[in-house]
């Protein structure tokens, strides 16, 4: 019995070496290691690390539901609009040997009725830049506005926070807040397309753009705010002009713009609270005002040009200034209100009609309720008026009151 009971553990005991001996040599699956979304916090909230890679990654959006009520002129215009806009937005980061590596991008979509007038959008790219230290390529808001001031302003107000542009442009850092730029920036126009010349008979004809707008600031960033100044040069260039002696062609002229911004921060008040002004003085770059081809309210509409044709078939230019400001106050952490408004003078020279002078300038107040972060329910009412300088009819002034509810998420 003993022989049989050896005899049976023996043959287990070899039949387990060589079932292990035959296991061992077959392939063998590993599980592949799962990796898992890590938070980066270095750059602010939202962001994360894209899998495999040091980049961190922001997903962002908006969604704006607006309605505007604009006091009308006449029976055939229209009173109402509404306004559907979405935004999709990506921001990566990476930190390198050179200073940081930013791509951002932003596409909006937008689509119009009624008193915002017809229009519907595709994927339109608002904002699309790299950033490698110093240096800014792509499609951003221009290097002449102070980038802290958010105005939250519904309606239009004069001054330039509004336009993002093709630019290629390099900060110098200098340490103790302060930092200098120097862009190149796609051209900025006012309106050219209006005669302002009896004497010819003609509207000043833009001819091919030989340079771009150079722009040049210098800011100082504090706990207090910041303040930039800053200047533009702009070229004006234009075509023979048919029918003036020997189909002449004017020199070109050069336009410019000076600016002065400031955003004061004023925690004592409450925290978030923001006062902002900005001064604008502009000589044949009318658009750096705030300005496109023109100002109107009411009845009351006058052409904004950067440069039109004098009597000697020379380019003269229009000449304006702005002054703007505004004051954001926080009733409590959900609930605050922006007062804003501005103050706008364009001039042009001897020998153009009475009346295409004028002054305007709006004013405003809307109120915010933030129930949750990213959710804004907002309405405003903003005040316009434009007086041309003259006399008669065709110099009449007019003004007008407006109305907007607008309602937005961010995320």
């Amino acid at each position: 019995m003993k022989l049989v009971k050896s005899l049976l553990l023996g043959s287990v005991a070899g039949l387990a070496a060589v079932v292990g001996a035959h296991a061992a040599d077959l392939p063998t699956q590993k599980a592949a290691p799962v990796e898992y979304v890590r938070v980066c916090s270095t750059y602010g909230a939202g962001f994360f690390y894209i899998p495999g890679t040091e980049t961190c990654l922001r997903v962002g959006g908006r969604v704006r539901a607006e309605y505007r009520y604009v006091e009308p002129e006449f029976r055939d215009d229209d009173a109402i609009g509404f306004r559907a806009r979405g935004r999709i937005q990506l921001d990566a980061r990476t930190a390198t040997a050179y200073g940081l590596l930013r791509t951002f991008v932003r596409f909006e979509m937008t689509r119009d009725t009624g008193a915002y007038g017809f229009s519907s959008t595709y994927a339109n790219v608002d904002q699309a830049f790299i950033q490698f230290g110093g240096l800014t390529a792509g499609r951003a808001q221009t290097f002449f506005d102070n980038g802290d001031i958010d105005s939250e302003v519904f309606g239009t107000v004069r001054w330039s926070d509004q336009p993002n542009v093709n630019l290629l442009a390099y900060t110098f850092s200098f340490g103790n807040g302060f930092s200098a730029t120097l862009s190149l920036e796609e051209g900025r126009y006012a309106g050219n397309d209006f005669d302002l010349d009896p004497a010819t008979g003609v509207s000043f004809l833009e001819a091919g753009q030989r340079m771009p707008d150079v722009v040049a600031n210098l800011t100082y960033s504090g706990t207090w705010g910041s303040a930039t100044v800053a200047g533009a040069l702009h070229q004006l260039r234009s075509v023979a002009i048919a029918g003036v002696p020997t189909d002449f062609i004017p020199d070109t002229e050069y336009g410019f713009a000076v600016t002065g911004q400031v955003n004061f921060n004023l925690p004592a008040l409450a925290p978030g609270d923001a006062l902002w002004f900005t001064a604008t003085y502009a000589d044949g770059a009318l658009g750096y005002l705030g300005f496109d081809s023109s100002a109107s309210a009411g009845g009351a509409s006058r052409a904004v040009v950067d440069a039109y044709y004098g009597a000697d078939g020379e380019i003269e230019t229009g000449r304006g200034w702005q002054v703007a400001g505004g004051l954001r106050h926080y009733w409590t952490p959900e609930v605050r209100q922006n007062v804003f408004g501005s103050y706008a003078r364009v001039n042009y020279g001897a020998g153009v009609p009475e009346g295409f002078d004028f002054t305007e300038w709006r004013a405003g107040t809307n109120v915010i309720w933030s129930p949750v972060a990213g959710l804004d329910l907002g309405v405003e009412v903003l005040y316009a008026n434009v007086d041309p300088r003259g006399s008669g009819a065709a110099s009449r002034s007019g003004d007008s009151w407006e109305g907007r509810l607008r309602v937005q998420r961010d995320f």
